[in-house]
């Protein structure tokens, strides 16, 4: 039976007072993160270290080539599912040096880990005993601090669904609302969707969560989930193109990252145009909305749009739809054709939506319609006679193209 005392069975003031404690019995540097890899706690006067806790102290969280290896070599995945301590040997593409570290736990939930560089010799059985020891200790630590953070993260998420429906106006009140929680709101910004195939569980948020507040190459400023959506009012670090470029390979990384972490991987995304005033960041949830809801129908034409700048005229349909309704006008060639295909199960709608579809082009057309070209030539002159309609008219062309499109959206 284990007869060492446990030395970290009393109060402590501070998680640096837990460091230093298990600086001072291990003879290593400790630092001590919460569960998005924030610096909380570090100790002091070691003169042996590595460039990876270097750079963590100074930027007061691990950088992000760090944890992308961490993940890469599995060690994130050892840490977040065991409650004992976990060797890590040197990794020197990243300046990470010979460490040993464990998760700080409260019923299951990561809320940190203690990172103990180990510069001279292996630590054994009693410093790793210590370690689990001091993981018990800062819990209750963390506790708190996490306590803090969800209180400061509600009123995040209050003030930004006030933004999303509109209610505040003046753009002096929302920047005074924000500063008084402690929010900076950069000079534009832009709302991204991330939609999951399932309702956000409490599991999945905390995997979001931790994604969201890892990010650094973006500035995540407030999200919130609702529903099978996690909707993100982000900005990029920097000006200019690079920055935008940077920007938006980070968004689709962030995706990527769910999946490959935790197999959570949204299926849907969509994102507003940059904005820089904040009284209108419902106008611009409203065109993330619109990003979803016409890829969902268009999947193919708009697989590769990502922004609503992106969409090019499918942004209009919606418009176009709600005249139709308020206006419902049938196009009289459209209506001759329909009733046509009723009386003799014919598809002479269809050949001419294909025909349409591929710009005039009998060959494609026919191909996608398995037809020889002489047939689809046949059936376009039926088109005329019956219909009336001109083809060699642009304004036509588009007219009935755009009828097509909004049955599509409407279907």
């Amino acid at each position: 039976m284990n007869m060492e005392p446990n030395l970290f069975d009393r109060h402590f003031d501070s998680l640096e007072a837990i460091a230093d404690t298990v600086s001072e019995l291990l003879q290593c540097p400790v630092t001590i993160e919460d569960a998005s890899h924030n610096l909380v706690a570090y100790s002091s006067h070691h003169a042996e270290t590595d460039s990876a806790r270097i750079a963590t102290i100074i930027g007061r969280r691990v950088p992000e080539q760090v944890i992308s290896t961490l993940w890469r070599e599995g060690i994130m995945q050892q840490l977040m599912t065991s409650s004992e301590p976990v060797r890590i040997g040197e990794i020197l593409e990243v300046g990470l040096g010979n460490r040993i570290a464990i998760a700080i736990r409260h019923h299951g939930e990561v809320l940190g880990y203690i990172w103990v560089l180990e510069y001279n010799e292996l630590l054994g059985d009693t410093a790793l005993l210590q370690l689990k020891q001091a993981a018990g200790a800062a819990k209750m630590k963390l506790m708190q601090l996490q306590t803090q953070r969800r209180r400061q993260e509600q009123h995040s998420h209050d003030f930004f669904w006030q933004l999303l429906t509109g209610h505040h106006v003046s753009e002096t009140v929302i920047r005074e609302k924000a500063a008084q929680i402690g929010i900076m709101l950069p000079p534009s910004y832009q709302i991204l969707l991330l939609q999951f195939e399932t309702a956000i569980d409490d599991r999945l948020y905390r995997q979001i969560h931790y994604m969201v507040k890892t990010a650094q190459r973006m500035r995540i400023v407030l999200h919130v989930a609702h529903n099978d959506r996690l909707i993100i009012l982000s900005s990029p670090l920097q000006g200019g193109n690079g920055g935008i470029r940077q920007y938006r390979e980070e968004c689709g990384q962030l995706a990527r990252l769910l999946k490959q972490r935790f197999d959570a991987e949204p299926v849907l995304s969509g994102a507003s145009a940059f904005r820089e005033p904040y009284a209108a960041v419902e106008d611009a949830y409203r065109e993330a909305l619109a990003v979803l809801h016409l890829k969902r129908r268009f999947p193919a034409e708009l697989q590769d749009a990502g922004e609503y700048g992106e969409l090019g005229y499918y942004r209009y349909l919606p418009l176009l739809a709600d005249e139709r309704r308020r206006h419902p006008v049938a196009h009289p060639g459209l209506s001759k054709l329909r009733q046509y295909d009723l009386e003799h199960q014919s598809g002479l709608l269809h050949t001419l939506e294909m025909m349409l579809k591929h710009d005039g082009n009998v060959k494609k057309a026919a191909e996608a319609l398995h037809i020889h070209g002489n047939t689809l030539m046949y059936r376009m002159k039926r088109i005329a006679d019956i219909s009336d309609i001109d083809l060699a008219s642009m304004d036509e062309k588009v007219t009935l193209y755009l009828e097509y499109k909004l049955n599509q959206l409407e279907a």
